[in-house]
């Protein structure tokens, strides 16, 4: 089996390695954006050291059983219609991005003109250290996928038969872990901000125990500080499907704000073991 990878960034290289791992491993390709800008040595020499080949266009991802595209949200679509000309009949398009339905309607109709098939696959965990083994949703070809998810040993489950069916309850449950994400950075951040970091810890701790104070804190600085930018793609897409289904994206959008703010300040405070210490630059960091 040959797998192409469109878009190499953390979900593809943690599913390449995985994938890479079992005793029927399929051959990779990849293409990522970054081949063609500043960054592109590094991002060949990632993919060397994960023995996955460099196709230097999308086009070039051509021959493959299966194209798993793995970019930002906000590229989802864009990177679908440039590597259109890979395409051809049999082939399984594989839609891991975390996007509104909508979106993912509209990708499956472009690769439906090429003659491949669609799968609407919805990662419901973060990818490491389990990799293509992290629990997935599918929907829209699975007939066409099911031997291969299988074979390769995913852990799928079954949404619905519609493309969107799975990316719907990933955009759903994101509006939730995502906007607590939100939630408890600018909340410890104003904490700082006001000089009562220690007792707003202590009431959060007191009132809600089973989250796991600091860690559970701590964790969510890690996560918006290094996936913010990424992460407010993904609340774009969750405030538009809550707004299609009739109800209103604004909380999705007021949690892509603060988690871009984040991923820019991530940009000049990397998270330390120190919570306190992680939100004193933090803080630095927004306020610049």
């Amino acid at each position: 089996m040959k797998i192409a990878f469109l878009g190499y960034g953390e979900a593809a290289r943690a599913f390449a390695a995985t994938l890479g791992a079992e005793a029927n491993a399929p051959a990779f390709t990849a293409y990522d954006i970054k081949l063609d800008g500043p960054l592109a040595q590094d991002m060949r020499a990632a993919m060397a050291a994960d023995g996955v080949a460099v196709a230097d266009t999308p086009a070039a991802l051509a021959g493959a059983n299966w194209l798993i595209s793995a970019v930002t949200a906000d590229q989802s679509l864009k990177a679908a219609t440039a590597a259109l000309g890979a395409l051809r009949e049999g082939m399984v398009f594989v839609d891991i991005n975390s996007v509104s339905p909508g979106r993912k309607q509209e990708t499956a109709a472009a690769v439906a003109d090429t003659g491949a098939t669609y799968l609407d696959m919805a990662v419901m965990a973060p990818v490491h250290p389990r990799g293509h083994r992290t629990p997935v949703l599918v929907a829209g070809a699975v007939a066409q996928a099911e031997p291969a998810l299988t074979a390769l040993g995913f852990d799928w489950s079954m949404a619905g038969d519609g493309v969107g069916d799975a990316t719907a309850i990933k955009m759903i449950r994101s509006n939730f872990v995502k906007g607590l994400e939100a939630i408890t950075v600018e909340t410890l951040l104003a904490a700082e901000a006001a000089g009562v970091l220690d007792t707003i810890l202590a009431s959060l701790s007191k009132s809600y125990p089973g989250l796991g104070w600091p860690d559970h804190a701590a964790y969510q600085f890690e996560r918006t500080l290094v996936h913010g930018a990424r992460r407010a793609a993904e609340m774009e897409e969750s405030a538009a499907t809550l707004d299609a289904l009739g109800l209103t994206g604004a909380l999705g959008r007021a949690t892509a704000e603060v988690q871009r703010a984040m991923g820019r300040a991530g940009e000049i405070a990397a998270p330390s073991g120190d919570l306190a210490d992680t939100v004193r630059r933090t803080l630095a960091a927004r306020r610049r």
